[in-house]
């Protein structure tokens, strides 16, 4: 099972490189890597619950990894694009929460996340969590609903943002 465990872990970064080569040549650039490996993803829930309790916004974590091309794709799309990086801005604490799926039992810090957040991995990445500032899950977004081609549609990701944020829920 060991032996498995590690090929799958092989292979899947074998495919991640050869995505991020891909997409360098067909976009001349390459995208940066927005998940911090490294962090303890309640942790940065939690910061991101306070700033918005402060604030008053909602949260959007954004779950996946740099390992995830459509992750990157997203984050690159939501920050280059004025009118939705804007709107996000004004609406939202965003905080990008990393997961590895080959490696599902990363430990205590990562299963706490999954539950916390209502287990959002079963719709694939990346997908989005909206949290109220109470930490409450208000909605978990599948992103391939958002997709257009080898992207994002604009229109379909700001009426996503649009209609969570708390002036639209009613101040939730």
């Amino acid at each position: 099972m060991r032996r498995m465990m590690i090929v799958f872990a092989a292979a899947m970064l074998m495919m991640s490189h050869a995505a991020f080569a891909q997409e360098a040549v067909q976009t001349g650039k390459a995208l940066p890597r927005v998940y911090d490996e490294e962090a303890n993803p309640n942790v940065l829930i939690d910061e991101a619950l306070a700033r918005a309790a402060a604030e008053g916004k909602n949260v959007v974590c954004q779950v996946g990894g740099n390992w995830c091309i459509w992750c990157l794709r997203f984050a690159d799309f939501i920050t280059s694009d004025k009118d939705i990086s804007t709107f996000v801005s004004d609406n939202y604490v965003y905080a990008h929460i990393n997961y590895n799926p080959s490696n599902p039992a990363a430990g205590e810090d990562t299963q706490r996340m999954l539950r916390r957040l209502g287990n959002p991995v079963r719709f694939g990445f990346p997908v989005l969590v909206v949290l109220g500032a109470d930490g409450t899950v208000l909605h978990i977004q599948d992103s391939s609903y958002l997709e257009e081609g080898s992207g994002y549609d604009k229109q379909k990701v700001m009426r996503f943002f649009v209609n969570w944020s708390r002036a639209a829920m009613g101040g939730f």
